[in-house]
C-alpha cells in the first residue's frame, strides 16, 4: 500500500474521532465517549463511507441488538445463577460468530446489549434503557462523524481495499471464542454489583476479548498488556496537556494530535511491530480513559484518585487475560 494512502486513512481516523468526541461533549451526550469509539471501530475496519441513510437503520440495529439485554434482566433478578450463565452462552456464541467471519459490528452491539444492558438493568431498569439509549445516540453520531472525516479525506478511486483481517482455522474458532469469553465473564459479574463503577470495565473487558484473538497466547499477551500500559500513558500526557487550557476545542486538538499519532502506527504509515488490533485497542482503552476522568471532573470526583483506580482495574483485567490466553492454549495443547 502506497506511504500516502496510508497517511490518507490515519488522517481520516483521527478527524473523525476528534469530531466524534467534540461533537459529543459538545451537546452533552448521556455516554459521551461511545460515539468516538463506535467511530475508531467503523473507520478502522471500513475504508469507504456508509451511506448516511444507513445511520438510522444502524441506530434500530443498536436497539434491537443492545434491546436483547432487557430481555435477560429479569432471570439476573430472581435466577441469578441461571442468568448468568445464558448470558456466557450468549457471549460465547456472539464471539464464535464473529471469528467465523460474521459482522464485527454487530457482534460488538451484541455482546454489550448481553453484558453492559443487562448489567445495568438488574440495579435500576431506567439505567438500562439510558443506557441503549446512549448508544444509539452515540451510534448516529459516529457515522455522521465518519461520514463526515470521508468527506474531509476521501478515498481515491484506484485505491486497493483495506485488507479483511485473516479469518481464524475452524479448530482454533472454539478455542479462542472460550477464552475470549472467560476474559469478559469478571467484568459483567463485577458490573452486577455496581454497574455504574464498573461499566467503563465491561468496555475495557469486551475490547480485550476481541484483541485476544491472536492464536499465539504469549505473543497475544504482551499485546494485551503494552496496549493497556501505553493508553494510560497517553491518557496521563493528554490530561496534563487539556490542564493547561480546558476548553472543548483544545479537547478536540490534543486528540486529534494523539489519535493521529497511533493512527499512523495503525495503518503502519510508521513502520512498528503491533499487531492493528494493539492500535485499535489502545485508542479505544484512551478514549475511555478520557471520557471517565472528563467526567469525574464535572461530577466533582477526585480525578486522580478515580484514574488511579481505574487504571488499576484496566491493568488487572488485562493481566487476568494474559494469564487465561495462556492457561487456555496449554489446556489446548494438551486436549491435542
Amino acid at each position: 500500500m502506497p506511504i500516502e494512502l496510508r497517511g490518507l486513512r490515519a488522517m481520516r481516523l483521527a478527524w473523525g474521532v476528534a469530531l466524534c468526541l467534540a461533537a459529543s461533549f459538545g451537546m452533552g451526550l448521556p455516554v459521551p465517549i461511545l460515539a468516538p469509539v463506535f467511530a475508531v471501530l467503523l473507520l478502522a475496519t471500513r475504508s469507504q463511507p456508509l451511506p448516511l441513510k444507513a445511520a438510522p437503520a444502524l441506530a434500530v440495529l443498536v436497539l434491537l441488538s443492545c434491546g436483547s439485554g432487557l430481555l435477560l434482566i429479569p432471570l439476573l433478578r430472581h435466577a441469578p445463577a441461571s442468568g448468568v450463565l445464558l448470558v456466557g452462552v450468549g457471549v460465547f456464541l456472539t464471539l464464535r460468530y464473529a471469528l467465523k467471519g460474521g459482522n464485527g459490528l454487530l457482534a460488538n452491539l451484541l455482546v454489550i446489549g448481553l453484558t453492559m444492558i443487562a448489567a445495568a438493568g438488574t440495579s435500576d431498569f431506567s439505567l438500562a434503557l439510558s443506557v441503549v439509549e446512549a448508544l444509539a445516540k452515540g451510534m448516529l453520531l459516529a457515522v455522521l462523524g465518519s461520514a463526515a472525516a470521508h468527506a474531509l479525506f476521501p478515498e481515491p478511486a484506484n485505491a486497493p481495499p483495506q485488507p479483511a483481517p485473516a479469518l481464524l482455522g475452524s479448530e482454533h474458532v472454539s478455542w479462542v471464542a472460550l477464552r475470549a469469553t472467560l476474559i469478559v465473564m469478571p467484568a459483567f459479574l463485577l458490573a452486577l454489583i455496581a454497574p455504574d463503577q464498573y461499566m467503563p470495565l465491561i468496555m475495557k473487558a469486551v475490547s480485550v476479548g476481541q484483541q485476544a484473538g491472536e492464536t499465539r497466547a504469549r505473543h497475544a499477551s504482551r499485546e494485551l498488556i503494552g496496549s493497556t500500559l501505553l493508553a494510560g500513558l497517553l491518557a496521563m500526557l493528554l490530561w496534563g496537556a487539556l490542564s493547561l487550557f480546558v476548553h472543548v476545542w483544545m479537547f478536540f486538538l490534543w486528540v486529534l494530535l494523539f489519535a493521529l499519532w497511533q493512527a499512523r502506527r495503525l495503518y503502519q504509515a510508521v513502520p512498528n511491530r503491533q499487531s492493528p488490533a494493539f492500535w485499535v485497542s489502545c485508542i479505544t482503552t484512551l478514549l475511555i480513559l478520557l471520557g471517565q476522568s472528563v467526567q469525574d471532573s464535572a461530577g466533582g470526583q477526585d480525578v486522580y484518585k478515580a484514574f488511579a483506580v481505574r487504571m488499576a482495574l484496566f491493568l488487572a483485567v488485562s493481566v487476568y487475560a494474559s494469564a487465561m490466553l495462556i492457561w487456555i492454549d496449554r489446556r489446548r495443547t494438551c486436549a491435542g
